[in-house]
């Protein structure tokens, strides 16, 4: 992983643990037009840590988060592609936005230089596929590689996507997650204009996901990539699985492109779905990490998708969203909350959700207010919602070695 709270997994799990927010005032860019805007940014990333420095000055920070991550789940998993490359490994790398911060850049450039000083690198920057083109090259994955989009689920849709190719045979491994570097003028901006964003001036206590006076999500940016494995390939080199990924389930709302359905019945399908493919009972989830980005929509639906889905069970079911402290990371947070998820199992421990001091009503679930709890986990659920109707489950549990 790498976060606004981590430049790691264990950095983000342990600030997580510890309730720390990673939201700040801005500091990618001033522009007194923005006020007090916070954002969750991510801090002392050196992409020369992970990369050749001319490699890194021609790629988008996305491409760098990504990067960086992938390196991680690589080193911990021991994996070393083979002489000549692996044509048996796939790269999926979710994304909603891209290269933005290169766009914006080389915007100006043409605008205040003209077309002959633009960069010859901008496409190779730009585009959404570029993360996972680069991963592929350092790794010799010769397998499928393409990007998936689908919003602020795309990060957990290219794990799922990964999945199930593994599970069809067409892949033996696969290196899938999510990034996004969008904290830049042109995006705060359109999201400011479409009222998604919080008013608020307070880093502390701006992203407050299901309390009453939550008013809009915190943009985040960051990148999560976990390494998929058949389970007999995995076992074959000796590695020790961290969970098996049990579920997955998409759906569409078909109804909005920005707003919850009013049922929530999209949010509810696609849980369903991942639990049926996990072969479980919706009791079965001992946790469940929510998208909860601090909107009033999404809280109080993704609330109704939840007692919808769990009937009862739903009011001792642990459930928190970590976004409270990540900020919202677009396509790069149901990665990182998949992470999330299996470091929750590894552990048993459940994150917390901070800044939750006032209930609401309409959102009365059990939101492990502000402390983070021990808790014995067998199987954890992960969700991730995004414009345009997009709905995405994961479900996570504990491997248990074949006898």
């Amino acid at each position: 992983m790498v976060t606004p709270i981590g430049l790691d997994a264990r950095a983000t799990w342990e600030g997580l643990l510890a309730g720390r927010s990673g939201v700040r005032r801005i500091e990618h860019f001033t522009d007194e037009r923005f006020g007090g805007t916070v954002a969750a940014e991510v801090r002392g990333f050196d992409p020369a840590a992970h990369m050749e420095r001319k490699e890194a000055r021609r790629a988008d920070r996305f491409t760098q988060f990504a990067v960086a991550a992938a390196e991680e789940a690589r080193r911990q998993a021991g994996y070393e592609t083979p002489e000549g490359g692996d044509a048996r490994m796939a790269v999926l790398i979710g994304t909603a936005i891209g290269g933005v911060l290169t766009l914006e850049r080389e915007y100006e450039v043409l605008r205040k230089r003209g077309p002959g000083r633009v960069s010859p690198f901008l496409l190779t920057q730009m585009l959404p596929d570029m993360a996972g083109g680069q991963l592929s090259i350092r790794l010799g994955a010769k397998g499928a590689n393409f990007a998936v989009a689908s919003a602020c689920a795309s990060g957990a849709d290219a794990i799922g996507v990964a999945a199930g190719m593994i599970r069809r045979g067409e892949a033996d491994a696969a290196m899938a997650g999510g990034a996004e570097a969008a904290v830049t003028p042109l995006v705060v901006a359109g999201f400011a204009a479409a009222r998604a964003l919080t008013e608020s001036t307070d880093p502390a206590t701006a992203s407050r996901p299901f309390d009453a006076n939550r008013d809009g999500f915190v943009i985040g940016e960051g990148a999560g990539v976990l390494l998929l494995e058949a389970e007999e390939h995995a076992l074959a080199r000796g590695a020790e699985p961290l969970a098996e990924l049990a579920g997955y389930g998409a759906t569409s709302d078909a109804f909005h492109v920005t707003q919850p359905a009013e049922n929530a019945e999209g949010a509810a399908l696609a849980m369903e779905a991942a639990l049926a493919d996990a072969g479980i009972a919706p009791d079965d989830i001992d946790y469940l990490n929510a998208h909860g980005t601090s909107t009033q929509m999404n809280d109080r639906f993704e609330t109704l998708a939840v007692k919808r889905v769990f009937g009862e069970y739903a009011r001792t079911l642990p459930v928190s969203s970590t976004k409270s402290m990540t900020g919202h990371l677009l396509g790069a947070a149901g990665a990182v909350e998949a992470g999330i998820a299996v470091l929750a199992l590894r552990h048993g421990a459940i994150p917390p959700t901070i800044n939750y001091e006032t209930p609401d009503p309409d959102c009365d679930l059990d939101y492990v207010p502000n402390a983070a709890r021990s808790a014995p986990l067998r199987t954890v659920m992960t969700n991730a919602f995004g414009f345009g109707g997009h709905n995405s489950s994961l479900v996570f549990r504990q491997h248990a070695r074949p006898s």
